[in-house]
């Protein structure tokens, strides 16, 4: 390959190591919100 295709291959796979990185850690911090049966009365309760 060429240098350029190189560079540019190396600089795409650490942009998408890093966008999975971010992906991962958002989804552990936050939760699906389907799984909050009771998300009305927390609504209500912090009004």
């Amino acid at each position: 390959m060429e240098k350029k295709k190189k560079i540019f291959l190396a600089a795409f796979l650490i942009f998408m190591l890093i966008m999975i990185w971010i992906g991962y850690d958002i989804s552990k911090r936050t939760t699906f919100p389907g799984s909050k049966p009771q998300l009305q009365e927390r609504i209500t309760d912090q009004n």
